[in-house]
């Protein structure tokens, strides 16, 4: 019997491990990293141990420290979670070697499945070799590990030699192996994946299918069991699929079988030996804890025959701390508030006023909702999450919503091009006009007891802020009656709440501010000083950096003078495990260059100027 229970990851999955190690009564222990001290893993975990040594982005790949901290903190069994060494057959002969209980496959069958290329030869089929143009568009794919890193699609046979390079770099950082392979790129196909469970006496369950369509950058974002509108005949071969990829490696334990569909076809992808991040929604529809199962099955338990009955339709989102009208930039900052309504499950790895960092993935909470129908939880998933309480920085909340309510999911009929058809019109800013003036009445309601009435006439008193990339105003005037606004009905006011009546519609707004952060009800503005800055503008052409991170590459023969395309990639940084391309905004001379590999930057930072072709020098070089 599992006793004591070491988690070798962090965030989200280490914290949901716990808690069913909790409700079965096993002691934890936490491993973290300097970076992850005080954690929220870290936290729950009745013993944390430190890893020495390594840097915070490699710290949960090392294996030896992490065999070395269970021995030390009396574990007796050790749960890989998902990424980082979760697929590492070596890391699970080390745990083994060590007499601990090792939560997952044998390391044959880890080694087996685990590279993608050996995976797709146990299947029989083959990677891509040399490519020429009638290949195109191929996929760059890592061969180890999953969540969109070191994949790159390639279109055009000059940008192969990049893609390999990029694919390589953020595989090697992300699962310390930098092999990646080709194969075919499927356009607009539905990704559809079958959850597995199996013990050491041979029973299989096939637990369903799961659309997991959404994504950005190969990596998903909305996931959902069973997968909607597939045809029985289709979903059975899909199971029968899956059971044979598993009993071909004599797997024992959880794990995912991904295909991509098209046309009533179903292609092998991959099979990932580990706990997926979508697992809670087949949780959902069968009733099952996959994680006190996991453990059930290490200490040898056998399963029954079948599997539970499926009840019902699950949904689930991945909330991340990044901007998506920004080519996905991820966000760093304070989480200050998150919270769902009672009725969807929240699994996250923060807590209230935690540091988002630039070390690992920025995904902060997975949200989850199960209902009788797909349609009864998609309602019920969109209208929690747009009421949530998100105080922190920018997420992919707003794009989730408008995601789950867009006809081509509420119908069933998205695939894997979603995003790329209609991501601009998901991220279309669309401010809350009176937000602006609900954040100023507020802050007025806040600074003093008198409220700043006069006696005799006076202007507006005007507040200014940033609200979706866009500077406003708010006007209002303090008067014998209270607070007033052009056009605008000032129902009541605190510090807290502000509830305005336009056209006989009355709204309530919860305001709540951190610093210069405000936010009224689901919208985030900046509050701006009175008199802006007049230096604080760069010369056109300049490249900053949109996030913190680290430089890992500038583009080959890149100096000063240098003539550059519009689009031509000129700088790699490296943020939360991903890498991001910085390219030329227009076609022109490179007239300054800062950043250079292995530099660390804040967001903002000056990297580059590119002097476009149609401006013209001013006398000492100045635009």
């Amino acid at each position: 019997m599992i006793q004591t229970l070491l988690v070798a990851n962090r965030g989200e999955i280490a914290c949901r491990i716990f808690r069913t190690c909790s409700d079965l009564g096993i002691r934890t222990v936490a491993v973290y990293s300097d970076a992850d001290e005080h954690a929220l893993h870290t936290r729950r975990a009745d013993t944390a141990v430190r890893l020495p040594g390594a840097a915070p982005a490699d710290t949960y790949l090392r294996g030896d420290l992490i065999v070395k901290a269970a021995l030390a903190a009396g574990a007796d069994a050790v749960h890989p979670g998902y990424g980082f060494l979760s697929e590492n057959p070596d890391f699970a002969r080390e745990v083994l070697d060590a007499g601990l209980t090792w939560i997952g496959p044998s390391p044959e069958a880890i080694e087996a499945m685990a590279s993608k290329t050996r995976a797709k030869r146990l299947m029989g089929l083959e990677p891509l070799g040399e490519v020429t143009q009638g290949d195109l568009p191929v996929l760059v794919k890592a061969a180890a590990g999953g969540g969109g890193r070191g994949m790159r699609i390639v279109r055009r046979l000059d940008e192969l030699r990049d893609a390999l390079e990029g694919a390589r770099a953020e595989a090697a950082s992300a699962f310390g192996d930098g092999e990646v392979f080709m194969e075919p790129y499927i356009e607009n196909g539905r990704h559809i994946e079958v959850q597995i469970l199996a013990d050491a006496h041979g029973t299989v369950w096939p637990l369903g299918t799961r659309d997991c369509s959404l994504q950005r950058r190969h990596q998903k974002v909305i996931e959902e069991a069973p997968a909607p509108g597939l045809p029985e005949r289709l979903a059975r071969e899909l199971r029968t699929l899956a059971v044979r990829a598993a009993r071909a490696v004599s797997y024992v334990g959880a794990g995912t079988v991904e295909f991509l569909v098209a046309e009533g076809r179903a292609h092998f992808l991959e099979m990932n030996t580990r706990l997926q991040v979508e697992h809670p929604v087949t949780e959902a529809v069968f009733g099952l804890d996959l994680v006190a199962e996991q453990l059930r099955v290490a200490e040898g338990h056998a399963l029954e025959k079948d599997p539970p009955s499926p009840r019902g339709h699950a949904i689930e989102v991945r909330l991340y701390a990044e901007d998506p009208a920004r080519d996905w930039a991820p966000q760093t900052g304070t989480l200050h508030r998150l919270a769902v309504p009672p009725g969807v499950r929240l699994d996250t790895g923060y807590g209230d006023g935690d540091p988002i960092g630039v070390h690992y993935d920025p995904m902060l909470a997975k949200a989850v909702a199960h209902a009788p129908t797909r349609a009864e939880a998609v309602r019920r998933l969109a209208g929690a999450l747009e009421s949530a309480v998100i105080h922190g920085p920018a997420t992919n909340r707003d794009l989730l919503v408008r995601s789950l309510r867009h006809e081509e999911f509420t119908s069933g009929r998205m695939d894997t091009g979603f995003y790329d058809r209609h991501l601009a019109a998901l991220t279309a800013p669309a401010p809350d006009p009176l937000a602006p003036l609900a954040a100023a009445l507020a802050d007025a309601c806040g600074r003093s007891r008198f409220g700043g009435w006069r006696n005799v006439p006076s202007q507006d008193q005007v507040k200014r802020y940033e609200a979706a990339g866009e500077e406003v105003e708010a006007r209002y005037r303090h008067t014998r009656q209270g607070l007033d606004a052009d056009g605008v009905r000032v129902v009541a006011a605190d510090a807290q709440s502000v509830v305005l009546e336009v056209a006989g519609v009355r709204r309530e707004f919860a305001v709540t501010r951190y610093g210069d952060e405000v936010y009224v009800n689901a919208e985030r503005l900046i509050a701006l000083p009175r008199f802006p800055d007049p230096t604080a503008q760069l010369a056109p052409g300049s490249l900053v950096a949109p996030m913190p991170g680290t430089v890992v590459r500038v583009a080959e023969g890149l100096t000063e003078g240098a003539t550059v395309t519009a689009g031509q990639p000129l700088i790699w940084l490296e943020a939360m495990k991903m890498q991001h391309q910085i390219s030329a905004p227009a076609a022109g001379t490179l007239t300054s260059l800062h950043a250079e590999p292995g530099q660390q930057v804040e967001p903002g930072l000056l990297l580059a100027v590119v002097q476009p072709t149609h401006i013209q020098p001013a006398p000492g070089g100045i635009a």
